[in-house]
């Protein structure tokens, strides 16, 4: 008897105890669909997401059926690419390896300049952050192999698919070391510890068909030539003073360049300001946060650290939760003496005893006006402001001041603080002093969106809560014009503003997402030329 016609796909809700036990799921399936167990083809997990509210708690997934995704990544390998170097790639994270990758898939030979180090030097320059408070300008928790989210947890989360083919970035990961759990979970992550080996791998990769990286390499000037009405970027000045010549220069450096945002601005490109979110980081002690989500499952060996994301709009002004970390660590990502900045990380386990997420408040360009902020750089002004202030109320060495979250809601400082995973250590203080130190008032709508929290998720605000201050680089407050269809430089010819730090980007996939795309553009620009 010939089988059933069968939908491509199922979806199914699973209770913890029958996701990941195939002859469970096999009924699950053929009862849903009305078929004998018998005429069900293999299964395939395309997608996993927990499902946990009021207190129920189960597993929603996507199963193929008969059929695995395949790996278009693995069709689709770089080449080699020995012809002479046609474009330079400035910066190392994500926008800057994947747009690499893809010219290599086009056959076009490019070098990748970064001022940090590759992964292993880095290792230790972050250790001396961490434990002396000393903090490299080139080679930090921002600057280096792989970027900012080389060292920052490795979620691979984005809203869009508007972007780009989300699934090829996914792909190539994996491609090159990262969980294969990537492919199927709804908010796949790699984990610190795992992304570093998963970018060298990237960089091998690249080099062995032709690709050059160079590290330690921090470029300082862009040299321009008039050309009639527009500019050309002719060629790069790097610190050693060497000049370097190509065809097209992608500009990926990342939100927190701030000496390449002056140097863009020198040239001749244009600047435009743009709202962006600052605010803290809110830890608590990771099993609390597993007793708010998952209630009586709180203990069960199939869930994960638990997570969470909030919104709130106090009036009017919008405050959310951001990268958060469950099991994770607050970290110093501090770019520049004298400042300080805070970050999350988790490992791939996610094992750490505490969970912190942004909690941050958008910042909105008339805001900044108001305040006496005008111009491309408003945003960087009062990001710096709150930095030094920062920096200035934890007493130096990088220790972060910090504020329990019932003082905070209480408008007052707090005279003890928690255990904590942020290493250099936190100082007690009054975190609302730092957030408002710029001028404009920050603290207040954070202050009523933790209200408001503390309604929606019992025990979220209570005297666990640390406040730690503070995250200011959440995406950049600035953005570079680029026309939509070439994507370069709506100012400079030959200049590709690029990712996150030129404001087109807002996390590891997006970010790569707009490196291959600039790479396609590229290559659509190269191949128009040879056919003239």
């Amino acid at each position: 008897m010939a089988r059933p016609k069968l939908p491509a796909s199922v979806t199914l809700d699973l209770s913890l105890d029958e996701e990941g036990d195939v002859p469970r799921m096999r009924r699950a399936v053929a009862r849903k669909l009305r078929v004998d167990v018998e005429s069900l083809p293999e299964l395939v997990l395309l997608r996993r997401a927990i499902d946990a509210r009021a207190g129920r708690v189960r597993f929603h997934v996507e199963l193929g059926l008969g059929s695995a995704r395949e790996n278009q990544a693995a069709k689709r390998p770089p080449q080699e690419v020995r012809s002479p170097e046609r474009v330079v790639i400035v910066g190392d994270g994500p926008a800057g390896l994947f747009c690499a990758y893809e010219l290599a898939r086009q056959g076009i030979r490019c070098t990748v300049l970064d001022r940090g180090k590759s992964v292993q030097p880095r290792r230790r320059d972050l250790k001396g952050l961490n434990q002396e408070g000393h903090v490299d300008g080139d080679s930090n928790y921002c600057f280096g192999e792989g970027g900012a989210g080389t060292y920052s947890d490795g979620k691979l989360y984005t809203r869009s698919d508007k972007r780009g083919d989300i699934r090829d970035v996914i792909d190539i990961l994996a491609l090159h070391g990262a969980p294969e759990a990537i492919r199927v979970d709804a908010r796949p992550h790699i984990g610190s510890n795992k992304l570093p080996k998963v970018v060298s791998a990237m960089r091998a990769s690249l080099e062995a068909v032709g690709v050059e990286f160079r590290f330690g390499a921090r470029v300082d000037a862009l040299l321009t030539r008039d050309e009639g009405r527009r500019r050309r970027l002719a060629a790069l000045r790097l610190a050693s003073g060497e000049e370097v010549a190509a065809e097209a220069f992608v500009i990926a450096t990342g939100h927190s360049a701030r000496d390449v945002f002056s140097m863009l601005d020198e040239a001749g490109a244009r600047l435009e300001a743009k709202s962006f979110a600052l605010g803290v980081r809110i830890e608590h002690p990771q099993p609390l946060i597993n007793r708010i989500q998952y209630g009586a499952f709180a203990e069960h060996p199939k869930l994960k650290s638990a997570s969470y994301r909030l919104a709130a709009h106090p009036s009017g002004q919008s405050v959310f939760s951001f990268c958060m970390c469950p099991g994770g660590w607050v970290v110093p990502a501090s770019t520049e003496a004298g400042a300080l900045v805070v970050n999350g990380m988790s490992l791939s386990k996610r094992n750490s005893p505490f969970a912190n997420s942004g909690m941050v408040v958008a910042v909105e360009i008339e805001t900044l006006a108001r305040h006496g902020f005008k111009g491309p750089f408003a945003g960087i002004e009062v990001q710096r402001r709150i930095e030094e202030a920062a920096f200035a109320a934890g007493g130096g060495a990088l220790r972060a001041p910090a504020t329990r979250a019932t003082d905070f809601v209480a408008k007052r400082a707090s005279s003890q603080v928690s255990a904590t995973s942020y290493i250099p250590g936190l100082q007690a203080s009054d975190i609302a002093q730092v957030l408002d130190s710029a001028g404009p008032d920050f603290s207040t709508p954070l202050r009523e969106a933790l209200q408001e929290f503390g309604r929606r998720m019992r025990g979220y605000l209570s005297e666990e809560a640390m406040l730690i201050g503070v995250e200011t680089r959440t995406s950049c407050p600035l953005r570079v014009p680029r026309d939509p269809q070439s994507l370069e430089s709506s100012d400079i010819a030959d200049l590709y503003p690029c990712g996150e730090g030129a404001g087109y980007a807002g996390g590891i996939v997006s970010a790569a997402l707009d490196g291959m795309a600039v790479a396609k553009s590229i290559a659509t620009r190269f191949a128009a030329q040879s056919a003239r």
